[in-house]
Parts: C-alpha cells; structure tokens; sequence
C-alpha cells in the first residue's frame, strides 16, 4: 500500500510540473516581448481606432506599416467621410500627407521616438517593458496587460494590451483616463511580423499620388466668400463622368458663435473648467479670410479658422503631435501655437499659459462637428 501511494503522489507532483511547463507567466511573456522587439525588422498591421472624445465616438480606418531601423507609415482613414491622413517616416525626415488635397508637410522631428503611439508595436511593448507594477492575466487566446500609460497629449493614465498567444502580435488596445473610462480603443483585425515592402513604400510621393487616385468622397473647404462648401476630390474632377457637386452645406444644427456674417465656423464643445468664450471677429488679408475666436478665465487662447494655406512640402520646424484624429504641429516656446488641417480648413490655437493636453481635448471636440 506504501509503495502504491508513493507512485500516486509521484505521479499528483509530475502532473502538476507538467501542466504548469505549458503555461507562461508575466515574467516568461515580458521576455520574450523584449526578444521580439529587438529582433524585429517589418510590420504590417490594420484595424479599427475608436476616439471617445468628443460627443459621439469617432470611427477610424488604420493601416500601419514599418520597417528596420525607422521608416514608418500610419494611414488614419475617417470611416464616416472616407478622408485618409498619412503619416510618413523615411530618410528624408516626417511628412504628414493629406492626398485629397495634394498636399504635404515636412517636418523636422524625431517623431516617432519622442512620444508613444497606440497603435504602433514598440510602444505597446515599451509600455509593459517599462512597467514594474504590470498586471497580467491569460485568457484562452491572449495574454492581456494591464499598465500605465505614457501619452503626453491625453489625460490618460492606463491601457489595457491584448497578445496573441501564437507570436505576441497585438489584438486589442484599449487606453482609459483617471475616471477608468476608456478614450482610445484600437481593435487589429490583421498583423502580420516580417512584412515586405516594395522599394517606393515610404516615398512620400508616391505615396501622395497613389491616395489621391484612391481618394473618395467629398471635402469641405471654404469659398470666397466665406461659406463651407462640398466640392469633389481632385482626384476625381478629371473624370468626365464626374459632376460638379459644389454646393453650400446646411449648417442648420451646426454649433455656431454669435455671428451677423454667415461664415461657417466651428466652435469647441470643450472648455477647460474655468475657460469662458469671449469675442470673435473675421479677418481679412491678401491670401485668405479667417475667423479669429478668443476665450478668456483660467487660460487664455485664440482659436483661428481659414482655408488650408496652398502649400506643399515645406520644412516645417515644430513638434509632431498626435491628436488621435489627425497629426497637428506645435510651435514656438513661451507663445505656443497647436496647427491642424482637417476637410480642407486650417486650425490654429494660440497661449501662453493653456498645456498641450488641454490644447488637444480643444482640438479633439471640434472633430465631430467637421462638415455640419
């Protein structure tokens, strides 16, 4: 009897040995994530990014590509307006792309080591590297972390990362503020580790020309006059079957400031507490008109609105900021200014004293009211 309760417990102890071999813990996951990382030379991933920032989640398309040591490709694609941004590394330095317009930025940045990215990999990894306090748990086919996040341009304190199990590639990311109330949600339907590209991938203009051919839609853009306007892509005027649908946006529910002059203004649904609207009056130069709207209390700023400037490919000197929704350049020191074009309008806020994170929730809840 001895004898047969003796194999009995030998073979209790090499069960559980043997069961616990084929599960990994943080410690196993996080070490191997460091290797991967290290060892990675090309990406390519797509998916779906959801912002909750302003009055109505905002929908979009993106497409992620990279490749060893620090060329880089986002394309943010609007779901609602069918409008693609993109973003570009490569030699020649950072260009953000807007191919509806045919227009291109260059500017003189380190993006993208100088700040996180929610839906690049490095980052994620980075995130749960650099955490000591990570939490960790196994699902039946994700490992899931849970640990601080590192975004300087959101209030957001801490992301929740989906693995797969099979090769570590990312599933799901969902990024949450103070409040655990999640901001940022990026679910990948595809990623795919040493991706190949062709040799004009991350060549700015071929990429530029290649959205174009593909961009769809309309775009809202400012006349003469001072009224927002549908107008067809370039793109697509070309086209003898195309029509001309040119014609003036009913803003009937759009949020708008106390104005005589119908010029078709956005305004901010966010405020900084303490932050009150103050004046607004239009202004007129040789190139463009825009509107000028000044807030007032705790911070003081100015919010500008014209017609995107016709201007391609010029170094721009600032930092490359992501407000989620598109990209916008930051500039000057004491004196800052946040710029963004979006649907063919220019955006511009202007402090000394309101913090960047508040600039882009300004920015933020002004995106779902583009083209009422």
């Amino acid at each position: 009897m001895r004898r047969i309760a003796k194999m009995l417990t030998i073979l209790i102890v090499l069960s559980i040995v043997l069961a616990a071999c084929g599960k990994k813990d943080a410690a196993g996951v996080v070490k191997d994530l460091d290797k991967v990382v290290t060892k990675m030379e090309s990406y390519q991933g797509t998916g779906t990014m959801t912002l909750f920032t302003g009055e109505k989640p905002q929908e979009y398309k993106v497409e992620v590509w990279y490749q060893n040591p620090s060329f880089y490709r986002i394309a943010l694609t609007n779901a609602e307006k069918d409008v693609t941004q993109i973003v570009l590394r490569n030699e020649q330095g950072v260009y953000v792309l807007t191919p509806s317009l045919n227009k291109s930025f260059r500017f003189q940045s380190d993006w993208p080591e100088n700040q996180g990215q929610v839906y690049l990999y490095q980052t994620l990894v980075r995130s749960i590297l650099s955490d000591g306090s990570r939490q960790f748990v196994s699902d039946k086919d994700s490992y899931v972390f849970e640990v601080a996040a590192n975004y300087n341009t959101h209030a957001l304190v801490r992301q929740k990362i989906w693995l797969a199990k099979d090769n570590y590639a990312p599933k799901q990311v969902q990024v949450s503020d103070a409040q655990a109330k999640v901001v940022v949600e990026v679910k990948f339907d595809k990623f795919d580790f040493d991706a190949k590209f062709e040799n004009n991938s991350f060549d700015m203009q071929h990429n530029l020309d290649a959205a174009a051919k593909d961009a769809k839609g309309t775009l809202l853009e400012v006349d003469e006059n001072g009224m927002l306007v549908e107008k067809a892509p370039e793109a697509s005027q070309n086209d003898p079957a195309a029509e001309d649908t040119a014609s003036a946006v009913d803003k009937g529910d759009a949020a708008l400031p106390a104005l005589s002059d119908p010029f078709g203004v956005i305004i901010p649904t966010y405020l900084p507490d303490g932050v009150v609207y103050q004046d607004d009056k239009i202004v007129d130069d040789s190139d463009r008109s825009l509107v000028l709207q000044r807030y007032g209390g705790t911070y003081q700023f100015t919010l500008t609105e014209s017609r995107s400037p016709d201007r391609t490919a010029s170094l721009v000197p600032g930092e490359l900021i992501d407000l989620g929704f598109t990209w916008g350049l930051l500039t000057g020191d004491e004196l800052q200014t946040l710029t963004w074009t979006t649907d063919g309008l220019e955006f511009r806020i202007t402090s000394d004293n309101l913090p960047l994170n508040e600039m882009v929730k300004v920015a933020a809840s002004m995106q779902d009211q583009t083209g009422k």
